[in-house]
């Protein structure tokens, strides 16, 4: 049980600092009120989790980077955040575009991330 912890642990710690490096880059390229940096995130985690468990890798492997490091690299909290914000100042296209691009595009990468592993 302490193993399976730190292999979570492990993965969460350098997903979060692979989000913070990220974002932290994509704002200084596209400095917008748009979250492109959080939608960019989750949609390449859709394509990664789709790979890893596509690759059916054994329950240490999973814990590593599928619980922990998509855990940690990945944001539901914050994309909520960010589409709430959009509605309460009724930004409607933004709104509609963030979940839509969010909600489609992140299911068919994951779909594909799958299909990638069973190459």
């Amino acid at each position: 049980m302490l193993w399976n912890s730190a292999l979570v642990a492990f993965g969460g710690f350098f997903g979060a600092m692979a989000r913070f490096g990220i974002s932290k880059w994509m704002k200084q390229i596209y400095p917008s009120s748009f979250p492109f940096a959080t939608l960019l995130i989750n949609l390449i985690g859709s394509f990664l989790l789709g790979y890893i468990v596509g690759k059916g890798w054994n329950a240490s492997w999973n814990l590593l980077f599928g619980t922990g490091f998509m855990g940690a690299f990945t944001t539901f909290s914050t994309f909520k955040f960010e589409s709430i914000a959009f509605y309460v100042h009724k930004q409607w296209k933004s709104f509609i575009l963030y979940l839509a691009l969010s909600y489609l595009f992140g299911l068919l990468l994951a779909f594909l991330g799958m299909k990638a592993a069973s190459m």
